[in-house]
């Protein structure tokens, strides 16, 4: 029954009763007419036909509610995922366009056929590739990306080159189109305000319907403004996309590791605020693949790939949701949208779709928190203020930020595994072993070298533990003993087993007793299997600090050194 519940996570909902539903009710109610306009301002950064936004938003939301294991995420379009949608397939086709919206059904199912896959062998774990960092930095570029993309609808113009042509032939603001900057300004503001002052009442989607009814009695649309125009009603219908060819399907790579990688941890920061709320440990590989069933659903419903929206779900939380009959009111009110709102869309200005992305996105952008990272470590600060210039310099192939951004951090990563941090200790005042030198303390004893490495004893430091011991004597050829503090090391290698046989050899060609502090069991059980703790002469093993350190008096060689 447990492995049912784990591949079914809706078998564990409470059954819904009168108290429980109340609550329930309104979340979904809340969420779903915030997603209606949203996932059609969405699709249009996206380069999607519009109404495939409120298509994202429905098949996608149920199956991942259903599969995942978070369910109280609002699953669906994505500011980030659609404008990495919009950003890969720039180069490949025309946006909007037939070979476009094929394109990116092909996304979704890619990347959910991934993500399923990555879920059932329980590779959860590869989120660890993108650091925070990183993705602070991505995410504020991207953020960035998005702002100058919705700046010109806001106004009433189709483009960058569009809105420098009013200003050249009109010399002011006044060439605008001055409904669509009304529009656009005006939403923004009333977005704005309603977000700081009553998150939970929708008002986007009462701007929206306003915006229509002041459009369509005013004549916007037969004045030259740019509406969302008629959308089809009806349920989606399941449909399989054309194939592509090998040709174009390869040049999807990049983006569909990318958007798989970048929509799952959108996904994760929702998740874990979901389960911590609910006092649950979060179950990443269940999440995985019900965020890539969500995806292959909306490949099939001929929407585009999908993420879990950090800020909707908030509201959800916000707004009294406890399980997952929460999304199944909001997927219902979406369907009703479907069959009963399509006209009322039609008269909706495009700048108030602008505004409403704006409002959205506008929150990730965080200078400071450059500022707090440069604090904690100017390396990292570094890496995350490359990764933002990469990717705003490569956009439209934002991928290129997040390789960029992975990269440079795992060659941090890698360095700081292979210069790993070896000290000599000395007895500081209240007891223990620090670093000698740092705290300025005299050495344990006369002829006795003392030191700890804070790593693994493995392919990566093995070379750097034995340059420091070498170093070392060559500095101090009266050195009698080596005392190493073991207890940090709790994993070695082949390549870590034959460096310390190496060192045993070399200490006893010497005639220098090794002293082994704390050593843990499965470095202990490695290295008597390699057959280099067999000959005990030269060797002293000590379980704990205390120990060695009351060993040290009667040490041959120390007693003299000390006296003298």
């Amino acid at each position: 029954m447990n492995r049912l519940r784990r591949a079914l996570p809706f078998l564990a909902w409470p059954r819904p009763d009168a108290a429980l539903m109340r609550g329930e009710l309104m979340a979904g109610l809340t969420v779903g007419l915030m997603i209606i306009p949203q996932g059609v301002a969405y699709a249009a950064l996206a380069g999607m036909p519009l109404v495939t936004g409120i298509y994202a938003s429905l098949l996608p939301a149920l199956v991942a509610v259903l599969f995942g294991a978070s369910p109280r995420l609002s699953v669906g379009p994505t500011a980030l995922t659609c404008l990495l949608v919009g950003a890969s397939l720039a180069p490949l086709a025309t946006a909007g366009s037939p070979e476009w919206v094929m394109l990116a059904a092909w996304l979704a199912l890619l990347c959910g056929a991934l993500q399923v896959l990555l879920g059932l062998v329980r590779f959860g774990w590869l989120l660890n590739l993108v650091n925070s960092p990183v993705l602070m930095a991505f995410t504020q570029a991207a953020a960035l990306l998005i702002v100058a993309s919705q700046l010109p609808p806001l106004l009433g113009a189709t483009g960058w080159p569009d809105l420098f042509a009013d200003l050249q032939a009109g010399g002011s603001v006044g060439a605008w189109h001055a409904p669509s900057v009304a529009f656009g300004l005006g939403s923004l503001a009333l977005l704005w305000l309603a977000r700081r002052w009553r998150p939970t009442f929708p008002v986007v989607l009462l701007v929206v319907v306003a915006s229509a009814g002041i459009s369509r009695f005013s004549g916007f649309e037969a004045g030259g403004g740019a509406v969302v125009g008629t959308l089809p009603e009806g349920l989606p219908a399941p449909v399989w996309p054309g194939w592509p060819g090998w040709q174009l399907l390869g040049q999807l790579v990049l983006p569909v590791l990318v958007i798989t990688l970048v929509s799952f941890l959108e996904t994760a920061s929702s998740a874990q605020v979901d389960n911590a709320g609910r006092n649950t440990r979060w179950d990443q590989d269940q999440d995985l693949i019900g965020q890539g069933l969500a995806k292959l659903v909306a490949g099939i419903s001929g929407a585009f790939p999908t993420s879990s929206s950090f800020s909707r779900s908030a509201l959800n939380l916000y707004a009294g949701a406890r399980t997952g009959w929460a999304t199944l009111v909001s997927v219902a009110v979406v369907a009703l949208a479907l069959l009963l709102f399509m006209p009322v869309l039609h008269h909706v200005p495009r700048a108030v779709l602008a505004a409403i992305v704006l409002v959205a996105i506008v929150g990730l952008i965080r200078p400071a928190a450059f500022v707090r990272l440069w604090r904690l470590s100017r390396v990292e600060a570094l890496i995350a203020g490359a990764t933002l210039l990469v990717t705003l310099a490569a956009a439209p192939a934002l991928y290129w930020g997040v390789l960029a951004g992975v990269l440079m951090s795992l060659s941090h990563f890698l360095y700081l595994r292979l210069h790993p941090r070896i000290i000599e200790v000395g007895l500081h005042p209240d007891g223990s072993l620090r670093d000698r030198h740092l705290w300025q303390l005299p050495p344990l004893a006369p002829g006795l070298y003392a030191l700890r490495m804070d790593a693994a004893l493995d392919f990566a430091t093995a070379t750097g533990f034995e340059r420091a011991v070498a170093e070392h004597l060559d500095a101090h050829p009266d050195t009698r003993h080596v005392m190493w503090i073991a207890h940090p090391v709790n994993w070695t290698d082949a390549t870590g087993a034959e460096a310390f046989g190496r060192l045993r050899r070399t200490l006893a060609r010497r005639g220098i007793t090794l002293h082994l502090v704390g050593i843990k069991l499965p470095v202990e059980q490695l290295l008597q299997r390699a057959g280099h703790l067999d000959d005990t002469a030269g060797l002293r093993t000590y379980r704990t600090e205390a120990e060695a350190l009351q060993a040290l008096p009667g040490l041959p060689g120390l007693d003299a050194a000390q006296r003298g």
